[in-house]
């Protein structure tokens, strides 16, 4: 049995407003980040699977309308909401993905039944919901997943007729002159995914990433997040990844599958190999963001090129590690 059974997690990167910082608010996210991995921590350590312990992970996540996943989900500039997930089982390189779905509480657990049920990989729009209600999924009113602070953020993209990556504020909204005190990292400044990657007792790794989205995005725009090997990718024999960020620009650099693909081919470490991807490779193509990954020994490394990221992991018998800046 392996006793480095380790989960992280991570719930956006973006730009920090320290000048603005409300301490509630940060305790409210370390707070949530801590109960979501002992969550993990409890599956893992009643010897539950990594797919397990990712997929709960995120539907906490999905569900914790702090975060751009789910109930929180941004607007598009349709002022509607599409949410994308994907998941990877490393010890089969099995995976399943949903994109553009607008009526799906957790689309995590649809990405699930995708892998577990499905000949496909992913399924889009109509095509995704219909499979969830045959499935036996229920659906819900779009509405579920609007909150206030989400409305007013994209009311202010839209004024402004640009898109605005979630962690990086909801400041300038209702006239006003100057940000409020509000998250940790500005929510009009902020790449909005959430994400889990794991290493259960028996060896296995899986990776599993969701999101609402970008502010203001073109509908029908999908990002990193359900493409296995962007924004998601999990191989036993290296390791496991779940990336947040400019979307396009991890797409273009395959961020995921990259730190596998240098693990096995140049042989590198995993810190080494996400390194690179993130503080060399994606700057070169202006590509911001972080990135969360456990490798087959239960080394963890979790690093961003932006000023912060909500993060954290768990040992099995350890206490959580959470942290939101450099």
């Amino acid at each position: 049995m392996n006793q480095t059974a380790v989960i992280a997690i991570h719930g956006g990167a973006g730009t920090i407003l320290r000048t603005l910082m409300d301490p509630d608010a940060e305790q409210r996210y370390h707070a949530s980040l801590r109960d979501i991995l002992a969550a993990g921590q409890s599956i893992l350590a009643g010897g539950g699977s990594a797919l397990d312990a990712v997929s709960e992970a995120v539907r906490l996540l999905e569900d914790n309308p702090l975060f751009n996943a789910g109930r929180g989900a941004v607007f598009t500039a349709d002022g509607t909401h599409e949410l994308d997930a994907a998941i990877m089982d490393g010890s089969t390189l099995e995976a399943g993905a949903i994109c553009c779905v607008t009526r799906l509480r957790n689309p995590i657990l649809v990405a699930r039944r995708v892998l577990e049920a499905s000949d496909h990989v992913m399924f889009t729009g109509a095509g995704a919901q219909a499979f969830a209600v045959a499935q036996g999924f229920e659906l819900v009113d779009p509405a579920y997943f609007h909150t206030d602070a989400r409305h007013k953020q994209w009311l202010l993209a839209r004024g402004e007729q640009r898109v605005m990556l979630d962690h990086d504020g909801a400041t300038l909204a209702d006239g006003e002159t100057e940000p409020t005190p509000h998250e940790p990292i500005d929510p009009n400044k902020k790449f909005g995914t959430v994400g889990a990657v794991a290493l259960d007792q028996r060896g296995h790794l899986a990776a599993a990433t969701s999101t609402g989205g970008v502010t203001n995005k073109q509908a029908g725009r999908v990002g990193d997040t359900p493409l296995i090997g962007a924004g998601c990718y999990a191989d036993d024999a290296t390791c496991a990844v779940s990336t947040t960020g400019s979307g396009e620009m991890f797409m273009r650099m395959v961020a995921a599958y990259d730190v596998a693909a240098q693990m096995a081919y140049r042989g590198v470490s995993l810190e080494e190999a996400a390194a690179d991807v993130v503080m060399k490779r994606l700057p070169r193509i202006n590509g911001r963001g972080g990135l969360i990954a456990v490798d087959a020994r239960g080394n963890v490394t979790l690093p961003f090129n932006t000023d912060g990221m909500y993060r954290g992991f768990v040992r099995v018998g350890v206490a959580p590690v959470t942290a939101i800046y450099r």
